[in-house]
């Protein structure tokens, strides 16, 4: 989405000869104005904040497969009224896109209201809109929240112009306003890591990874995982390691792209090296683990920050984060939680067409599965996990279609397998290249990861 300072002179100026008993041609405002408010939500929202270029203007945008949400005009009333959002917990919290009379319970204004961004935060439903963008203003807000309490009418309902011309901002400017820092923890509860403020390019998208050390001299039992964003932010991970002795430089910024754009070849071979330990989409994020249950950190230990913005302003902004790590002490673990991997390392895919991987991992002793991620290259469309054996096998429990920001799926109940079941990937690969692209470890080959956190029981 896009924000664009809106102007209403025209309209401003058909109110006046309304007021006047207008005696005036019909101009396209008038029109407009008699068509009610869906319009002026279309012409004055839709068109200029949210369907545009690489959002939701079409199909054919970079980020549809994630969203599948096209918001342009002829169309974007059909995808909103009574239709399910693809957010996985929204979905699950039985929202709407748009619920006609039912505010509470539309996905969009939840999307759109920031003074409840903090509310998506708990809800994991995902960032507020439009993403790396001013906000909407407080009268264009409000113009939406009355449309859908009249029951989001397709033609007529309330018209009032002269609140969605409204340009204050409802919750000043995301980017240049205040920024509070997380509070840290105190001593004995925990521990604050701090990515520090970097400049994201106007129009520019930019993805960095930076190895910091935890700061740990003895080792740490973790139940409970908090981070803050500055707004800009699209995801970010804290990164564990495959291998703890093969790792960047400490404190050293890695950038995913050059500044031409084109993919850093040392930055995605790093890559190759991690495992997922912690993230969110969200720009707030509090992960508690189950009472009881811990992640272990290694004495004198290092993480990596893996921080994506997204800036589509005309300035420059700035990306910053904080992430508290709440300790439990080491008598009160019953139960020390592990990061789950199960690579597939085995596959091929031929040039030129679509291929579907199915891989089963099968677990060598009672499990409960408590998260659930995914990880492929560039040519994975989509990435489903199933249940395999036991009584739910074939279940569904995770899917996800976007490659580069992959669902993060937390579980309030463990997914319980006993010896022998285990898990299934199943992935949709679009070869469109002229080559067989088999796995492999830099951008141009292919992977099919399942990461996670899991427990043996």
């Amino acid at each position: 989405m896009r924000t664009t300072t809106l102007t209403f002179s025209g309209l401003l100026a058909v109110m006046t000869a309304l007021l006047a008993g207008s005696c005036q041609p019909e101009s396209e405002t008038d029109a407009v104005l008699e068509e009610g408010a869906y319009k002026l939500i279309q012409t004055q929202i839709f068109d200029k904040s949210c369907a545009t270029s690489g959002c939701h203007a079409s199909e054919q945008d970079a980020d549809f497969r994630q969203h599948g949400l096209v918001l342009s005009a002829g169309k974007s009333y059909d995808n909103l009224i009574g239709k399910l959002p693809k957010n996985t917990a929204a979905k699950a919290n039985g929202m709407q896109l748009v619920a006609p009379g039912n505010v509470a319970n539309s996905f969009l204004f939840s999307k759109i209201n920031c003074t409840g961004a903090s509310l998506l935060a708990g809800k994991q439903y995902g960032n507020p809109m439009p993403l790396g963008a001013e906000g909407l203003t407080s009268g264009q807000i409000d113009f939406v929240r009355k449309w859908i309490e009249a029951g989001a009418p397709r033609s007529g309902g309330p018209v009032d112009a002269a609140l969605i011309a409204n340009n204050i901002p409802l919750c000043g400017s995301v980017f240049s306003g205040p920024f509070a820092a997380l509070e840290p923890p105190k001593t004995d509860e925990g521990l604050q890591l701090h990515l520090e403020p970097f400049e994201v390019a106007n129009t520019y998208e930019r993805e960095l990874f930076v190895r910091k050390a935890v700061g740990n001299a003895t080792e740490l039992y973790i139940n409970r995982v908090q981070s803050r964003m500055r707004p800009g932010s699209h995801h970010f991970i804290l990164y564990d390691w495959k291998n703890p002795n093969s790792l960047p430089p400490l404190n050293q910024i890695r950038d995913l792209r050059n500044p031409d754009g084109s993919n850093n070849l040392l930055t995605f071979l790093s890559m190759q090296n991690h495992v997922f330990w912690a993230g969110t989409q969200t720009q707030e994020y509090d992960y508690r683990f189950p009472e009881g249950i811990a992640l272990r950190i290694p004495a004198n230990y290092s993480f990596d920050f893996n921080s994506h913005y997204v800036n589509k302003t005309a300035g420059k902004i700035p990306g910053e984060v904080y992430v508290n790590l709440y300790k439990m002490p080491k008598e009160q673990v019953k139960i020390v939680a592990n990061a789950l991997n199960l690579g597939n390392e085995s596959f091929s895919l031929p040039a030129g067409q679509r291929t579907v991987i199915s891989k089963t991992f099968r677990f060598g002793n009672n499990t409960k599965v408590l998260m659930l991620t995914s990880h492929t290259h560039k040519l994975g469309e989509k990435f489903i996990v199933k249940i395999a054996g036991g009584p739910r096998d074939g279940e569904v429990v995770y899917e996800s279609t976007d490659w580069e920001h992959p669902l993060i799926k937390t579980f309030a109940q463990p997914l319980v397998f006993q010896k022998g079941e285990g898990l299934t990937s199943q992935v949709t690969y679009n070869n469109t290249t002229t080559k067989t692209v088999r796995f492999g470890l830099t951008s141009e080959d292919e992977m099919d990861i399942i990461f996670g956190y899991y427990y043996e029981q």
